[in-house]
């Protein structure tokens, strides 16, 4: 009984240490980068609650790019968090029951048209501004 406590316990402490990626926190387009300890994979969020994936294990089968559900994240047993697409130290779970290899690390890049749409075209002397400061007349003059 000892044993499954504590393994219980460091469960719910890895998962309030993993700053886990919510599927309800994606929007259509944004593109998830994960490397696990065997393998990266891209993922593109797509409309319909599927994800197009590249690498890894889909690679290696030929089978890149391929439009699948993911069912969450796991500890590596039966046990799994449908709400989770990301988090280190858990593993992916996919659609076609494929597990992942612990997960290292990850990167959100989102893709937001509404704000690409918001940037306006800066002019080279406000970008100068920008990087150098005043002094960037200086070295233009001197």
């Amino acid at each position: 009984m000892i044993a499954l406590v504590r393994t219980v316990q460091a469960i719910v402490q890895q998962a309030r240490r993993a700053r886990p990626v919510r599927k309800v926190d994606l929007q259509s387009g944004d593109c998830i980068l994960i490397t696990t300890e065997n393998s990266i994979y891209s993922i593109r969020v797509l409309e319909d609650s599927t994800y197009s994936i590249r690498g890894g294990w889909f690679d290696r089968q030929g089978m890149s790019p391929i439009q699948i559900s993911i069912a969450g994240c796991t500890w590596g047993g039966t046990v799994i968090r449908s709400d989770i697409l990301a988090a280190r130290g858990l593993h992916l779970e996919f659609g076609n029951r494929v597990v992942t290899s612990r997960i290292q690390e990850f990167h959100v890049i989102r893709e937001s048209m509404e704000e690409i749409a918001s940037f306006r075209a800066a002019a080279s002397g406000e970008l100068l501004l920008a990087c150098y400061g005043s002094r960037w007349k200086l070295a233009l003059t001197g």
